[in-house]
């Protein structure tokens, strides 16, 4: 049966994927966004109602992180609008190790509403879509935490995931865990990424402290900076965050995509023969 569904985020990594899978399958979308008429706005809760009026369905991803303060009086003031509006049920994406993140899964999940959460570990595309692109792009890759094993999973899976689950009630109630199939350093998909390249790159481990000077020197605000260190300080740093879930196959009935798998596919969109604009 058709739906009608809200995509909040409809415009980023899994968002702009997750529309697309929704319009191939025939849904009725709809992107939640500032622009967006009836317009949404993560900052201006009275906007929630308006937006989720006639929705029957949606997927939420809260900007820039589940983690940041405010996030969890946002969360709780869209699912009691959504209650409100009678929706069926809710797609809350949270990121894997978050503490932060794991309390607005409660709100979600103590709402009175369906849902599932998909909680996801860090993106592939943060080096191709993201924050280190210009790394990538200055053949230069410094980042801290390089003991870190980190199970990166890609977000065409992610959507994939999402787009079902958000069709299909069997996953009612659950906690989804997305993750890659194995298990990467920073230096070890650094030299993937050159591998598939062909061109020179360099993995510069660095300290938490150098990074968030970077950040600031760049002219990052401090709530990007704080964010950035948290996530890498404390969700990095959890060995909870470093598991590898089999849910992708669970859910899809194939194998996670991986990384290597990620490498190919981007390298020929040219996307890393760009000119570097800057950096972090």
């Amino acid at each position: 049966m058709k739906k009608n569904i809200l995509v909040i985020g409809g415009t980023g990594k899994t968002g702009h994927r997750v529309v697309e899978g929704l319009f191939q399958l025939g849904q009725n979308v709809f992107v939640g966004s500032r622009k967006g008429s009836p317009a949404f706005d993560w900052d201006d809760f009275s906007t929630f109602a308006p937006a989720l009026k006639g929705i029957d369905r949606a997927y939420i991803v809260y900007y820039p992180d589940l983690a940041v303060p405010g996030a969890k009086e946002a969360i709780e003031a869209l699912t009691e609008a959504a209650l409100h509006e009678g929706l069926e049920k809710v797609v809350l994406l949270s990121g894997k190790g978050e503490r932060e993140a794991e309390a607005c899964e409660e709100i979600v999940a103590n709402s009175g509403l369906n849902y599932t959460v998909v909680r996801a570990s860090w993106f592939n595309q943060n080096f191709s879509e993201g924050a280190f692109l210009d790394f990538i792009l200055a053949r230069q890759v410094a980042l801290p935490m390089p003991e870190a094993e980190i199970p990166f999973v890609d977000a065409d899976d992610i959507a994939e995931v999402v787009t079902k689950v958000l069709l299909d009630d069997s996953y009612n109630g659950e906690i989804i865990t997305v993750t890659g199939p194995e298990r990467l350093t920073f230096q070890q998909v650094v030299q993937m990424m050159e591998k598939g390249t062909g061109k020179d790159i360099q993995y510069l481990p660095i300290s938490i402290e150098e990074f968030k000077e970077g950040m600031k020197a760049a002219g990052l605000p401090d709530s990007y900076v704080w964010l950035f260190s948290y996530l890498f300080q404390d969700v990095l740093g959890n060995p909870a965050n470093q598991l590898v879930s089999k849910d992708v196959e669970r859910v899809l009935g194939r194998r996670a995509t991986s990384f290597e798998e990620y490498v190919q596919k981007t390298a020929l969109t040219g996307v890393w023969n760009q000119t570097v604009s800057g950096s972090i």
